[in-house]
């Protein structure tokens, strides 16, 4: 990562030069175009209240496909690849030089619980997947088991979203070069590839293109990115890894690149420009075992300790200010607002935390459950960060930032990004300090993109009202640090 230099400094500072600053946009590493608003996705003005699923009263579309068996799974399917269809037949020749679209030779469904068939060389028992073949350029989806499943945690979009990455892969393969691939291209580029393909596509429904879909920019694209969350790689895998797809958090950068920038922003993802950005690095086994290889105990005395000096520590040289003292006995405030599980207790400059409810937050969730739905936790960065966010405001107000509105709750993300770079840079692996493991940024777009989330919220617990926003903002922090904050969110 290059020289070890402290973000607490760099904490420091990104709030220090709040009030100089102007609306210059940041320049550095890519990302969406434009400044960003917490009102908007890459432009969009968020609208919870908007439809978002199949549009009512559209026609089913009409699609050959082969062991089709016209329930409604297929139906979906069938819908989303018309719209996709449409999508490519509009922006190829638009942004390629004129290249047209040609439709899929071969589209399959099958019920990986139910008869198999032969697809792409391999059998179809028990292959919960949907994938895109090179081979004789098909596209086949699992309407038994994994349709169903998306349909069922995230919705219908979902299931319109991992088909929208599929036909990725089938764009990229017929625009070859003009997409920096070849039959030796690394699966990650490809993977992020497919990944931004699908932003794009998803930019225009939600400009209300589609024929068969509406999306809205707050409740439903924020489900989503978290679809990203779901079929990501599991912590740990490295991206240089050959079949290596990408972490969430690397997922929903390539999303939100081509959701904000298009398919021209997409195919200029390559070997370079990918390592540049993907973070999650293949670690030595020291490393694994000190960063717990997962999650740590969140009541543990000992954990807590090095969370409060972690947060210390970013805060150490912020113009000689007393760092607050934080509390685990409860989230209120015996005067001003609380914000409960955590609250920042301006009075008395304390952080004060609900340590059941923080607990909960922290416990990962179980195999087959949602992270952060139906009682299921997210795991312990994810209550970190909330920690992390509150504590942010007490720097915010010791230089004078104002603590309240949606800007507040963009700096205090990124801000939290910032202190999450710092413990990934924090000490070495033979020192105790509490550092970014495996799968904790993952853990943050998940808890961002909770309805609850006080990440990207201000003193008064208001959320910033676009989860693309609060991601972003995050991404920003943790990538570009004080220079990053300071500028975008004076």
């Amino acid at each position: 990562m290059g020289a070890r230099t402290r973000v607490a400094v760099a904490l420091a500072l990104a709030v220090g030069l709040l009030g100089g600053c102007g609306g210059t946009p940041v320049t550095g590493r890519p990302r969406g175009v434009g400044d960003i608003d917490a009102g908007t996705a890459a432009g969009i003005p968020v609208n919870n209240n908007g439809p978002s699923g199949p549009r009512r009263g559209a026609p089913d579309a009409t699609l050959p496909v082969e062991n089709a068996d016209g329930g409604t799974m297929d139906k979906l399917a069938v819908n989303a690849l018309s719209d996709i269809y449409d999508y490519w037949s509009e922006r190829m020749p638009a942004d390629f030089d004129g290249q047209q679209f040609a439709p899929i030779k071969r589209l399959a469904s099958y019920d990986s619980k139910g008869a198999a068939i032969k697809l792409c060389g391999q059998s179809t028992a028990d292959l919960v997947n949907a994938f895109y073949c090179n081979a004789d350029d098909s596209v086949a989806w699992d309407r038994g088991v994994l349709l169903p499943m998306l349909n069922k945690q995230f919705g219908p979009m979902s299931v319109v979203a991992v088909l929208a990455h599929e036909m990725g892969h089938a764009v990229q393969f017929r625009l070859g070069a003009k997409s920096n691939i070849t039959q030796n291209t690394p699966t990650i580029i490809k993977e992020q590839q497919a990944d931004c393909y699908a932003g794009g596509f998803f930019r225009w429904v939600a400009e209300g293109k589609a024929k068969h879909f509406d999306i809205n920019t707050g409740t439903g694209l924020n489900h989503v990115l978290a679809t990203m969350f779901f079929i990501r790689d599991p912590a740990g895998l490295s991206a240089s890894k050959q079949g290596a797809h990408g972490l969430a958090f690397d997922r929903v950068f390539a999303f939100q690149a081509g959701f904000s920038e298009g398919p021209t922003r997409c195919a200029r993802m390559n070997q370079d420009e990918i390592n540049s950005r993907v973070a999650e690095k293949e670690r030595t086994e020291a490393e694994m075992e000190t960063s717990h290889n997962g999650d740590v105990q969140f009541d543990s005395k000992k954990v807590q300790d090095l969370l409060k000096t972690s947060l210390d520590e970013a805060l150490s040289q912020t113009n000689n200010q007393k760092p607050p003292t934080i509390s685990y006995t409860g989230a209120t405030c015996p005067q001003g607002k609380s914000t409960p599980p955590v609250s920042f207790c301006q009075a008395d400059n304390t952080i004060a935390i609900d340590a059941k409810t923080m607990e909960k937050i922290a416990t990962p969730p179980k195999k087959g459950q949602e992270p952060g739905v139906d009682g299921a936790g997210i795991g312990d960065f994810a209550a970190f960060a909330e920690i992390a966010s509150r504590y942010s405001l007490a720097i915010q107000k010791s230089v004078g930032a104002p603590l309240d509105g949606d800007k507040t709750g963009l700096r205090t993300a990124c801000l939290t990004g910032a202190w999450a770079k710092f413990t990934d840079l924090s000490g070495n692996a033979t020192e105790s300090k509490l550092r970014l493991a495996v799968g904790d940024l993952d853990e943050a777009v998940a808890e961002l993109l909770q309805d609850t989330s006080l990440i990207a919220a201000d003193v008064n617990g208001k959320q910033v009202p676009s989860g693309f926003a609060r991601v972003e903002s995050f991404r920003i922090g943790f990538y570009e640090g004080d220079k990053g904050c300071a500028t975008q969110f004076s």
